[in-house]
Parts: C-alpha cells; sequence; structure tokens
C-alpha cells in the first residue's frame, strides 16, 4: 500500500515539536510539596544505581564476549566453589540494597508521619463524588464533576481540563501541614493527587491517614483510582491551594454560606423556587443516573418520568430520596444533601418532564423526617 510521502514529513515535524516531546515525556514528576519531591529524588537514585548496574553487568558481558571469544584460541577455566567469587556475590548485592533500603526508609517515615497537622480535613468517598469536612471549622460540602454532558457525549468540543473540573474544589491554605482522613461511604474508592504524593483508599468503615504541605499556591487535580462502579471515569479531584490571606477570606465566606444554608430551612419556600433549585440539584447529582429528561437507564436506573415514585405518594418519594433504596444502585441523599436540596430535588422531580403532581416538599418535611429517624 503507498503512503503519501506528505504524512510522514507532517509526523516528522510534529515528532521534533515541543507537543510531542511533552507527550513523550516518561519520567515522574517532582511534584508540588517535599514530599513528592523527596519521592522524585528517591526514584532518581534507584534509576540510577540501576543504571551504573546495568553498565556494569552489560560492559562485563560484551568485553569477554569479545576479549574471551573462541576464535582467539581462548579456553575457559576450570574451577569449582571459589570462596572469593562466594563472598563477592553475597557482599556486593548487600552493599547495593542497603544504599536502596537508607534512602527509601527516609521517605517511607516521612511520608507516614501524620502528627502535628495545622488542618485536619475528612475525604468521603462516594458514588460518584467526593466529600470535604473541614474539622473543627463547620465547613463540608461536595465536589462534583463540572465537566458539561455534552462534552463527555462528543457533542462539544473537549475543554483543556476534560473530566478534570469540579464545581467545588478542595481549598487548602499553602505552608501549613494538612491531615486527610480518607474514607468512604458505599464501596471502595481512592484519593490520589500525583503532585502531592498522596494515594490514600477510601474503605468504608475505615479511616485512613495522609498529610501534605503544599510549597506553591495553584490548582491541582487528580482523579480516583479505584474501579469504583459506572462512573469511575467521572469523579475528579481538584485542589485549590491559596495564600493563608486568601484561604482565611474563602472560609469566612463559606462560614457565612454555612449559616444562610441553616436558615434557608426555616424559609417558607413556593413550589416555583423549590423548582428552579432542584432543576440544578437534579442535573449535578441525580442526571449521571436517571438522564436529562428522566428517562433512566433500565434496568439499573429507571426512569423518573411517569415512575410510580415519581407520581405516587409524596411521603414515599421523599422517603426514597433520603434513604435510598438497600440492594439497588439508589444511594441514601439524606447525608449527601441539605433539607433544602432534597427539598428542591424531590418537588423538581414531582413537576417534570410531565408528572405535573402539583404537590410540592418543603425543607421543613425533611428536617421532621430527619429528626424522626434518628430517634
Amino acid at each position: 500500500m503507498m503512503r503519501h510521502p506528505h504524512a510522514w514529513m507532517g509526523l516528522l515535524s510534529w515528532s521534533l515539536s515541543g507537543e510531542a516531546l511533552a507527550a513523550w515525556t516518561t519520567n515522574m514528576a517532582p511534584g508540588a510539596t517535599q514530599v513528592s519531591q523527596a519521592v522524585f529524588d528517591l526514584h532518581m537514585t534507584i534509576f540510577w544505581i540501576c543504571v551504573v548496574i546495568g553498565l556494569i553487568v552489560f560492559v562485563a558481558m560484551f568485553w569477554s564476549m569479545i576479549v574471551h571469544r573462541r576464535s582467539t584460541g581462548q579456553v575457559a577455566a576450570r574451577f569449582h566453589e571459589s570462596t572469593t567469587v562466594e563472598i563477592l556475590w553475597t557482599v556486593i548485592p548487600l552493599l547495593i540494597l542497603i544504599a536502596m533500603a537508607v534512602p527509601a526508609t527516609r521517605t517511607l517515615i516521612h511520608m507516614y508521619d501524620n502528627s502535628e497537622s495545622d488542618l485536619d480535613i475528612q475525604i468521603t468517598g462516594y458514588q460518584w463524588k467526593w466529600h470535604y469536612k473541614y474539622l473543627g471549622q463547620d465547613v463540608e460540602f461536595f465536589s462534583n464533576l463540572a465537566t458539561p454532558a455534552e462534552q463527555i457525549h462528543n457533542q462539544q468540543a473537549k475543554g483543556e481540563h476534560y473530566l478534570l473540573e469540579v464545581d467545588e474544589p478542595l481549598v487548602v491554605p499553602v505552608g501549613v501541614k494538612i491531615r486527610f482522613l480518607v474514607t468512604a461511604a458505599d464501596v471502595i474508592h481512592s484519593w490520589w493527587v500525583p503532585a502531592f504524593a498522596v494515594k490514600r483508599d477510601a474503605i468504608p468503615g475505615f479511616i485512613n491517614e495522609a498529610w501534605t504541605r503544599i510549597d506553591k499556591p495553584g490548582i491541582y487535580r487528580g482523579q480516583c483510582s479505584e474501579l469504583c462502579g459506572k462512573d469511575h471515569g467521572f469523579m475528579p479531584i481538584v485542589v485549590d491551594a491559596r495564600p493563608q490571606a486568601d484561604y482565611e477570606a474563602w472560609l469566612a465566606g463559606r462560614k457565612a454560606e454555612s449559616a444562610k444554608l441553616r436558615e434557608l430551612t426555616s424559609k417558607d419556600w413556593t413550589r416555583e423556587e423549590l423548582v428552579e433549585r432542584g432543576d440544578k440539584v437534579y442535573h449535578t447529582t441525580c442526571v449521571a443516573c436517571h438522564q436529562a429528561e428522566g428517562q433512566g437507564m433500565p434496568p439499573l436506573f429507571p426512569a423518573l418520568k411517569g415512575s410510580k415514585v415519581a407520581t405516587g405518594p409524596v411521603e414515599e418519594h421523599l422517603k426514597v430520596v433520603f434513604n435510598g433504596r438497600p440492594g439497588t444502585a439508589m444511594a441514601a441523599f439524606g447525608k449527601q444533601l441539605s433539607e433544602v436540596d432534597i427539598a428542591a430535588v424531590v418537588t423538581y422531580e414531582r413537576n417534570a418532564w410531565g408528572n405535573n403532581k402539583g404537590d410540592m416538599v418543603t425543607p421543613k418535611d425533611v428536617l421532621a423526617l430527619k429528626q424522626a429517624q434518628s430517634k
């Protein structure tokens, strides 16, 4: 088959471009923390030790093959049980292993020293989002994928940070020791940010610890690195590292928002207001399974349009959203969403896609259900 010569020239020019060279990079990145830099340095130390060993072995092998080849009349030596050789091939590898073990042990001890943290953040994995709780700060929120569905379904050009952008990034200060307490609410996840050299499994019922101290402000991205279900690839991590003053201003704003949200629970909502808010909540939290028009993906994810749940008794609909359905893919959102958002999404589902029930659930109804089930 003939190949067009211009195609080969185009490929050659592309291969010499900076983009291609960046794509061909195979080494680790130094990262943005002392720990990640230590891991990179350890990697390079071990790498060069292996290079030196490889060079010595191959030089000795090829030198022996050339100098002691049969055509020169060389005759193989005959010896048995050389004590010197036995000592050498025992002592030399031992010294090499010690040279590797010392920096590796030092790095591991540093990586697992979670003591004396300045900020503690609890990270909980859900299918398929992350929940962040700033311990002792009265601030917590969920972080969801923000990549538009149109990009996922190839209806729009993919953005620069395709599948690596969220609606609520984890905001942290630079220059302080941050301890992460990682767990999960449903299945096993894994919180992984390469720039921090932090990767911890999130296991239901267990808490794994990790820590970091970020040196430079910036945006750092990662992903769930555990196969946690059908939307495993849609569970990104975004960390926004800010100077201390900017972080404190953000934290004060989040505390004010939390106080305002508590006030909204006692507000007298109209159905139109709840439907408008519920539209946003649904397309952030529920759309992946039940789809944009409520058609679902039967049989795993049933339709909500015209369903018995969304058109049946409002109390039962609320309990399904609040408690989930054990043994199915329907998660319990009682601990994932606020009273206002649960009321809004239930009201939206009962009045969208032609369901038109005309009724509503208020945040006070959700709070009453929560209090009744906590007794």
